[in-house]
């Protein structure tokens, strides 16, 4: 049978887990393990007597700021605080911009195991972080380029060569643009987002006119032509997914379409030098 109250008793099992000294509270004697409702209820910041009625599944659905507050007030984990939102809401929390551009080697290692299929991640504001070498050989070569510089939509619209490399520019960028748009929003970047939108406006009327039309889109998957320099048209499906642990995180691959297509990339890498690196 399913839990009759599974946010009360999650709640109470993670509460009883932590350590009150470590947490500023008064230690000695308790008559449970952890901290207690108003303890919980103090570093949160709301009413005791909501918390409590929370745990005993009382007073209706909290809202995301409550769920959120309790989540920091019990030092929850990104994971831990996801499936406190499943519980409390029925769905997750919204993602979070970081701030933040390091990845972790395993994620690196997933990059690098896709060999014939250009990979890159990416930040909600489109900077690429992480990328492997079939996207050196296919996309760019980011690590040659400064970090303030490996940003898609900075690329897209200050670049020549990139830009020379869409087989339908004005589709291409539009397309990055809504889907930017949404993804900034998503993770709550708006300091990030007002400097990057304010430079791109000055640089280039493109940007300002598309910007200015507020379209909204969602970046699932698709196809994507390339007009590359060296082997002409290359047609490549691609995949985003969410990084497990990092929702302010994407992970873009793109897979050769067809077989003449995965030739091409392979000579494509085939041709790099032998010490060119991912990062």
């Amino acid at each position: 049978m399913p839990e009759a109250n599974p946010l009360g008793t999650y709640l109470k099992n993670r509460r009883t887990k932590l350590d009150p000294a470590a947490l500023g509270f008064a230690g000695g004697r308790r008559r449970t393990a952890g901290l207690r409702r108003e303890e919980v209820a103090q570093r949160a910041n709301i009413s005791a007597t909501w918390y409590t009625w929370l745990e005993q599944g009382r007073g209706g659905s909290p809202s995301a700021d409550v769920l959120d507050r309790i989540a920091r007030a019990l030092t929850l984990t990104a994971v831990e605080r996801e499936h406190l939102f499943l519980i409390g809401l029925g769905r997750p929390p919204e993602v979070r911009y970081r701030g933040s551009d390091a990845i972790t080697p395993r994620l690196q290692r997933l990059l690098d195991t896709l060999t014939l299929s250009p990979a890159i991640v990416r930040t909600p504001t489109w900077d690429v972080v992480a990328w492997n070498r079939a996207a050196v050989a296919v996309l760019t070569d980011y690590g040659d380029l400064p970090p303030d510089r490996r940003n898609i939509l900075r690329m897209i619209f200050c670049d020549p060569d990139v830009r020379e490399r869409q087989a339908d520019w004005n589709t291409v960028a539009r397309f990055v643009v809504a889907s930017f748009r949404i993804d900034a929003a998503r993770a709550g970047a708006g300091t990030e987002v007002a400097a990057l939108v304010e430079e791109l406006s000055v640089a280039s009327p493109e940007f300002a006119a598309m910007w200015r039309d507020s379209d909204v889109q969602t970046q699932a998957g698709g196809m994507k032509q390339l007009l590359h320099p060296q082997v002409g048209p290359i047609t490549l499906e691609y995949s985003a997914f969410a990084v497990d642990g990092r929702p302010d995180l994407s992970l873009i691959v793109y897979n050769p379409a067809t077989p003449a297509d995965r030739k091409l990339v392979e000579t494509l890498i085939e041709r790099l030098p032998a010490e060119t690196k991912a990062d």
